[in-house]
């Protein structure tokens, strides 16, 4: 939320000047007025208007789509009725209006210091889910760094546990699948590259977190599949079948488990589950196997 200096509201003070000496002296008098070097600044203040005006002005502005307007207002009611509290809600409101205007840092930050301040309150769980919103808004592609998809999921993680009564707690957990989805696509991403270079061991590293802790999205298949590519280039012949057995269980007409299948089969193999192996435990665990 923007808060305005001390210098700032001089220099509007300042704007206001002509106007309101056109408005005292009229056509004849202004330029006698305009040279008029007793004229005390100071006295030109902002009007002060009711908390509840302002805020229901800023509330018009924002339904008219005048976001800048709806702004102004509700920074307005903070300034001049601090205590108040529509001055409280004014914030939550400042909050989602930098949010609708692209300033998410700005955002960010005020809707933080609304849930630090007033985390009791029904509109907190409002704050945190605009939180999330912002960092959502900012997610990059996978083929980017995925900080942005990281802090949705803790944001939106935050609305879910802390007010799971909330009317935002359905479209947080949207968020949270859609970013955890993004976060698995990158660790394929780097996957799929140490693979290519016939670095196997880090390879298996990205495709085993994605089976351990994102079976829930849709990379889950293809991660199983390099799994077995990556275990059966190493001559680890029983992970491989493994990765294929837990690949053909839950998603039997998967193509990728066609093509692992046939991978196998070069071999005189076939897809077999090892119980010792970390796949089946976590495939007991995570994949319900």
């Amino acid at each position: 939320m923007t808060i305005l200096s001390a210098k700032s509201n001089s220099f509007l003070n300042f704007l206001r000047v002509p106007v309101t000496a056109v408005a005292i002296c009229g056509p004849l008098f202004l330029a006698a007025c305009a040279s008029d070097n007793d004229i005390d600044l100071s006295t030109y203040v902002e009007e002060t208007v009711p908390a509840d005006k302002l805020y229901n002005q800023g509330l018009a502005n924002l339904n008219a789509g005048r976001v800048k307007e709806a702004a102004k207002k509700f920074e307005a009611v903070d300034r001049q009725h601090p205590y108040s509290e529509y001055a409280r809600r004014a914030m939550v409101m400042s909050a989602f209006t930098l949010y609708r205007q692209g300033n998410y840092s700005e955002a960010i930050n005020s809707a933080k210091r609304y849930v630090a301040l007033h985390p009791s309150t029904d509109e907190a769980a409002y704050a945190q889910y605009i939180v999330g919103l912002c960092y959502y808004r900012q997610i990059r592609d996978v083929t980017q760094d995925q900080k942005e998809a990281r802090r949705t999921v803790a944001a939106m993680q935050e609305v879910v546990e802390r007010w799971p009564e909330s009317e935002y707690v359905e479209d947080a957990q949207t968020k949270i699948r859609f970013a955890r989805d993004q976060l698995a696509g990158k660790e394929m991403q780097i996957g799929r590259y140490y693979l290519e270079r016939r670095e196997y061991i880090a390879a298996v590293k990205r495709f085993r977190g994605i089976v351990e802790g994102f079976s829930n999205t849709r990379h889950i298949e293809e991660a199983l599949a390099r799994l077995v590519e990556a275990y059966y280039a190493m001559g680890l012949v029983s992970e491989a079948q493994t990765a294929a057995a837990v690949l053909g269980h839950n998603y039997p007409d998967s193509d990728w488990y066609k093509d692992s299948y046939a991978l196998l089969q070069t071999g005189g193999v076939e897809p077999r589950e090892n119980s010792g192996s970390w796949l089946s435990k976590a495939a007991s665990r995570l994949l319900g196997t």
